[in-house]
């Protein structure tokens, strides 16, 4: 298969997924992700796949000369410790000073006081997108949250208030991951029904997406609809990788397959994108 830059879209033509596709991977930006150590491989991975170029760069020292010169920041509070809070802090307000979207992925941000501390201070800082499943946004709305580890125990459904409120907030946009996504920009609104229930089995896939969101931003012109389009890529690869998957280890292999596969054109006909 080959990309086709100029394929019609025929699904969600207020988003026109297909078009964004093809937009990331012709711009291939380069994204510097500070991520946990269980992410950095398949987050690297996944990146190159879809067509952008990866950097796991978090060292204190050069993270805020890195994001003055990547196309865009991810962060991911996975595995934190003060050294690296300082880091993603100053990686953070080096993009924002350089106008390059960032993104904030709060993992388990409802878990200890600590990352809840971290959490509010790097929301605090204008993130272009928080992208978490839906215990984490409410969480870090300030609204009571249920969950395990870093899994989430509410239903998207339930976070989009706190999605909307926090979008108000931080002046970001803000997407609900989960069986069915929810993303918004306070005002407007998208739901993305693509994805397969296997992509909650693999380790890191959540983390990968956050890079994945990252490169749609930093080639992208709306954010909202280039986030809506970036969550409807990904859970069609994932679709598309279980269909001959026999479990999650074949599907975490044919998953980083399907991320080059997909094209312009197959994201036009497949994503399920609608207003919400």
């Amino acid at each position: 298969m080959t990309d086709t830059p100029d394929a019609p879209d025929t699904a969600a033509p207020d988003v026109r997924p297909g078009e964004k596709l093809a937009a990331m991977r012709a711009a291939a930006p380069l994204v510097q992700n500070i991520t946990n150590y269980v992410a950095m491989n398949v987050m690297a991975n996944a990146l190159l796949a879809a067509g952008a170029s990866p950097a796991m760069v978090h060292a204190r020292e050069e993270s805020a000369d890195f994001a003055a010169i990547a196309s865009a920041l991810t962060i991911n509070i996975g595995t934190l410790s003060p050294e690296w809070v300082a880091s993603m802090e100053a990686a953070a307000a080096s993009a924002t000073a350089h106008g390059k979207p960032w993104v904030l992925d709060p993992v388990a941000v409802f878990a200890t006081a600590y990352r809840a501390e971290v959490g509010a201070q790097l929301a605090g800082l204008n993130p272009s997108l928080i992208r978490g499943n839906a215990s984490e946004i409410l969480a870090l709305s300030g609204a009571a949250a249920g969950g395990k580890g870093a899994d989430a125990g509410d239903a998207v459904a339930t976070a989009e208030a706190g999605a909307r409120a926090l979008s108000a907030r931080t002046g970001g946009i803000v997407a609900v991951t989960g069986p069915v996504d929810y993303v918004t920009d306070g005002t407007r609104g998208y739901r993305i029904a693509n994805g397969h229930p296997l992509m909650p089995k693999v380790t890191a896939l959540g983390c990968s997406l956050t890079g994945i969101c990252g490169a749609f931003l930093a080639a992208g012109e709306t954010p909202l609809e280039d986030i809506a389009a970036a969550l409807a890529f990904y859970g069609l690869a994932g679709e598309r990788a279980a269909q001959g998957a026999g479990g999650p280890g074949s599907f975490a292999v044919a998953f980083i397959d399907e991320l080059a596969a997909v094209t312009p054109e197959d994201l036009a006909a497949g994503a399920r994108i609608t207003p919400a």
